[in-house]
């Protein structure tokens, strides 16, 4: 069947993996021309690293690259946390394909729209 794969990975999947682990397994998912949306999203840093991971594996042969999208980051600045210098960082929802496939059209607070086009 032709058509485009979209997979839902769950925080739970992720958080059984190392940070390392994660990255790997999306750029391999991505490569292989997957559209992922990662349920609790990725962390600066590990968004940061994939992207790193990224640019040292485009070739214009079989790979430009990916397109990520987040909500932004929520952090909890509470009195009491700036007091003890404890910020919560909370991460949320990211989409994340293929350059030459996923699109964002729009993205917001709480939005994230997207077009998905077939493998060029």
């Amino acid at each position: 069947m032709e058509g485009i794969q979209l997979d839902l990975l769950s925080e739970d999947m992720l958080e059984s993996m190392t940070p390392m682990e994660k990255i790997r397994h999306i750029l391999d998912e991505v490569r292989n021309g997957k559209i992922l949306v990662v349920e609790k999203g990725l962390t600066p840093n590990e968004q940061t690293k994939l992207i790193e991971m990224t640019m040292t594996e485009i070739s214009p042969e079989d790979f430009s690259g990916i397109e990520i999208e987040s909500y932004p980051v929520k952090q909890n600045y509470t009195i009491f946390n700036r007091f003890f210098g404890k910020n919560t960082v909370k991460t949320r929802l990211t989409v994340i394909g293929p350059a030459n496939q996923l699109k964002t059209i729009k993205k917001d607070r709480d939005l994230i729209s997207a077009l998905v086009s077939s493998r060029s």
